[in-house]
């Protein structure tokens, strides 16, 4: 795991720069002239007045690491916000770079007191790994070890009050049990990050403009939730909204469910039925999972949206029908028409206007509201059997739940937050509560390591071997390197049992 330092530029570092005394190096370069880190990353936000660049060519000569130098655009030091949004932006960068193996170490003593406070919150909530650490001319290099968690997942609005608003949740150590409920809109889309903010806007906008729409997305990501919105702010709000899984149609039936047929037209109509399109006349068919709509099945439909008539089966009689279209697909149809199976004019007939809403793991932000919301939900529903009591999470358990990557979106959030209600006898919701419910993350890898053939080259130490220090590695990686913690997380007795283990599979830290 490599250690990475995190720091603001500080005016006092500057001045030690410019007076280069040997008994006053700077809060950061008397770090780095101690210990050596992996890499250091600078947040600059003086621009070019102060000439940070000429600081960190003089930096560079007290240490050997690699200097990431990053300016910010704040439009003020002390604005919280923005010093929140770019510190964290950072710190996620790296990760993503380092692809995780990191420990990120945050300098509190350069910077402004707001600096030095988001620090605390990112370390005390979405970096939990994280080491905190402060310099002094007087004390040296000291890790600073805060006897508390918050829990500080807030991404800031562009707007009136948000300095306010952050600190008010920074003081707050029951920030899990706010009241969630003025945040949550009528159309139910719980969201505050910029891109969903801009989707909700586009999906009102194109509301009154009765064109077809199509919405793209993973599974999970609350198109049929987006589509419903639509509907309800259209002009066809108080007429039918008839959502159909096209992937659930049997082929054979397909015509039949979507056109109707006449009494007689085959073995076991014995009345006159009316299909989708016609069931839905005057408002709103949702086709959900357009992409598993077959071929033939296409050409049909498309028929439909270009002449607006529909013929029953057995009917020789052609029906009117007025009906504004809503597809989505967790499929990328552009690619589905190279490769021949979606037909170019029926996608670009429905891609009027297009939404693509984005997977939970990169709604900045708007997992603590979901986690909070859907819990309340499941609250609601298990709370009308007798003996349950009402959960709440801990601060580790819903940080836990935040570094999840959900590759099943909201769907996969609420069978979890579900599984976890059900099999916790508390209260509270812990960490190993999270642990427990939280699914295997799927592969498409057919190698299964459990049905492996005997024989030709098997060889059992070797597999012994691959799956301790894979699960090693993972508890290191979840702990932050924290020994004591990755052993009992894999249920060793100590860390230097640990060591033992780390010695023969040969796992480095």
């Amino acid at each position: 795991m490599k250690k990475i330092l995190f720091a603001w530029v500080g005016m006092n570092d500057i001045k030690a720069a410019r007076e280069d005394k040997d008994d006053n190096l700077g809060p950061i370069a008397r770090v780095v002239s101690e210990i050596a880190y992996q890499r250091l990353v600078l947040l600059n936000n003086y621009g070019k007045e102060e000439k940070v660049p000429d600081y960190v060519a003089w930096l560079q000569k007290k240490c050997s690491m690699m200097i990431d130098l990053v300016d910010i655009d704040l439009a003020s030091p002390i604005d919280f916000a923005a010093i929140y949004v770019a510190a964290k932006k950072q710190v996620e960068r790296v990760f993503k770079e380092e692809r995780g193996r990191v420990v990120p170490v945050f300098h509190l003593s350069p910077g402004t007191p707001a600096m030095q406070a988001v620090w605390i919150m990112l370390g005390k909530g979405p970096f939990v790994e994280a080491e905190l650490i402060q310099s002094s001319r007087e004390q040296g290099v000291q890790r600073v070890e805060m006897p508390f968690d918050i829990y500080a997942e807030y991404i800031p609005d562009i707007q009136a009050g948000a300095d306010r608003r952050l600190m008010m949740l920074a003081d707050s150590d029951t920030l899990y049990e706010l009241d969630l409920s003025a945040l949550i809109p009528r159309h139910g889309i719980i969201h505050q990050c910029g891109a969903m903010k801009t989707l909700v806007a586009q999906a009102e906008q194109v509301a009154g403009r009765d064109v077809p729409v199509l919405l793209e997305g993973e599974t999970g990501t609350g198109k049929e939730l987006f589509a419903r919105h639509i509907h309800a702010e259209s002009r066809r709000s108080n007429r039918p909204f008839l959502p159909v899984n096209c992937g659930a149609i049997p082929k054979d039936l397909f015509e039949a469910e979507f056109f109707g047929y006449a009494r007689g037209a085959f073995s076991g109509a014995v009345k006159d039925h009316s299909g989708y399109f016609e069931q839905a006349d005057g408002g709103t068919l949702f086709l959900d999972e357009l992409g598993e709509m077959p071929l033939d099945a296409q050409v049909k439909i498309l028929r439909v949206l270009t002449d607006g008539v529909v013929r029953r089966i057995g009917d020789p009689r052609e029906r009117q029908v007025d009906v504004r279209i809503i597809a989505a697909t967790n499929r990328d149809l552009l690619a589905e028409v190279a490769a021949g199976r979606f037909r170019a004019d029926l996608f670009y007939r429905l891609a009027v206007a297009m939404l693509k809403l984005p997977p939970l793991r990169e709604r900045e932000g708007d997992i603590h509201l979901l986690l909070e919301h859907i819990l309340g939900q499941v609250n609601r529903e298990l709370g009308k059997e007798p003996g349950y009591k009402q959960k709440k999470f801990s601060i580790n358990a819903k940080n836990l739940m935040k570094r999840h990557p959900w590759p099943g979106n909201a769907r996969e959030m609420h069978n979890t937050i579900l599984r976890i209600c059900v099999w916790c006898q508390n209260e509270v919701i812990q960490e190993e509560d999270v642990r427990r419910a939280l699914l295997p993350g799927i592969t498409e890898d057919k190698d299964d390591i459990l049905s492996r053939p005997l024989g030709e080259g098997f060889n059992i130490q070797e597999l012994q071997a691959f799956l301790s220090s894979h699960y090693i590695r993972r508890a290191l990686e979840e702990s932050g390197g924290n020994k004591s913690r990755a052993a009992a997380l894999l249920g060793l007795k100590n860390y230097q049992t640990l060591n033992n283990w780390m010695v023969k599979y040969e796992v480095e830290l």
